[in-house]
């Protein structure tokens, strides 16, 4: 049985508590504003974060992998609701898996590329592989697991194994929602496949790929039905589908993308509609919204950390980073 709100209090409260130290656009623009890269890194330490600014790009990386999987083992003990910090983990086991597969094809050692961030360690995940125990994994990522490495073997193609994974994992995500019993989550989660649909389709619409390829790569669950995202055909005829919901703004730049607009604006108008919903989240005085806000939070804030240091490192123009950002939630 699901936890009751009044579970949340306390712990709604420590996360509210903590959100003014989430990087913001303010912040962010400071950050590429500065001189060089070690100011920029220098700035990060309001938001938590240890002094960066003699680290080099794997140390950065590490930083990141750090952060966000302390946050996750630190809810996971604090969380009323386990199925809600499960939800987040679930990308990171299908990462593992992804990685997993390809590199046993390919005959490789992927260790370095493992996250530590799932529910699964990757030693546990490769042990259930190799000794053919994919019952000790949880069912939907064991099932997809044997169907995508049979996939790869017989096709040798790591785009449709993927498309495997990532079916299972949206709809483990679905049944976590339903399992925590929180409506934000699982319009959240529809949100995120509505997304992944959409720059689906107008992928696919660019590489002018066919329907029968289309109906391969979308997911269900979504609040648009991928039966009538492929009905609506070519063309812009998918935008009055998405009218009035946070993807609105997305779909019309997917039409214009069509015609030779910019696929960089469309997939970050895609993302920012996700955001957008997720900042509803401060509306509610406390419960399981807050909990999935920060945690989203938290990614969104390590996304832009390494987009914005790796580019400053590497020497990447401030303005064309700006361009690649999301919006944030603080």
């Amino acid at each position: 049985m699901a936890k009751k709100k009044e579970a949340y209090l306390s712990l709604s409260a420590m996360l509210r508590a903590r959100e003014p130290r989430l990087l913001n656009a303010e912040k962010a623009g400071r950050m590429l504003e500065a001189a060089s890269f070690e100011e920029a890194a220098k700035l990060l330490t309001d938001c938590g974060y240890p002094d960066l600014s003699q680290a080099d790009a794997g140390q950065i990386e590490q930083t990141l992998t750090q952060r966000r999987v302390q946050l996750l083992d630190e809810l996971q003990n604090l969380c009323p609701e386990g199925a809600i910090v499960d939800f987040f983990r679930m990308k990171y086991d299908t990462h593992n898996a992804k990685v997993l597969l390809k590199a046993e094809v390919m005959g490789t050692d992927a260790s370095a590329l493992y996250s530590r961030a799932g529910r699964i360690a990757p030693e546990k995940l490769r042990e259930a592989w190799q000794e053919e125990k994919l019952g000790e994994l949880p069912k939907r990522l064991g099932e997809a697991m044997q169907e995508a490495g049979s996939l790869l073997a017989r096709t040798a193609n790591p785009q449709l194994s993927d498309f495997v994974l990532d079916r299972a994992m949206f709809a483990e995500m679905l049944d976590a929602a339903k399992t925590a019993d929180c409506p934000f989550l699982t319009g959240y989660a529809r949100l995120l496949i509505d997304s992944c649909n959409l720059k689906s389709l107008v992928r696919t619409a660019r590489m002018r790929k066919d329907a029968d390829f289309l109906q391969e790569v979308l997911l269900p669950g979504g609040g648009v039905d991928a039966d009538r995202l492929i009905s609506a055909g070519e063309g812009d005829g998918f935008v009055p589908l998405f009218a009035h919901s946070p993807l609105e703004k997305a779909a019309a730049l997917g039409a214009e993308a069509l015609e030779g607009g910019s696929l960089t604006a469309f997939e970050r108008a895609c993302d920012n509609g996700v955001n957008a919903y997720l900042r509803s989240a401060k509306l509610v005085s406390y419960g399981p919204e807050a909990v999935v806000a920060y945690i989203a939070a938290v990614e969104g804030e390590i996304t832009a950390v390494r987009m914005i240091l790796t580019g400053r490192l590497s020497g990447v123009e401030p303005e064309t980073i700006r361009e690649r950002l999301r919006d944030l939630y603080a």
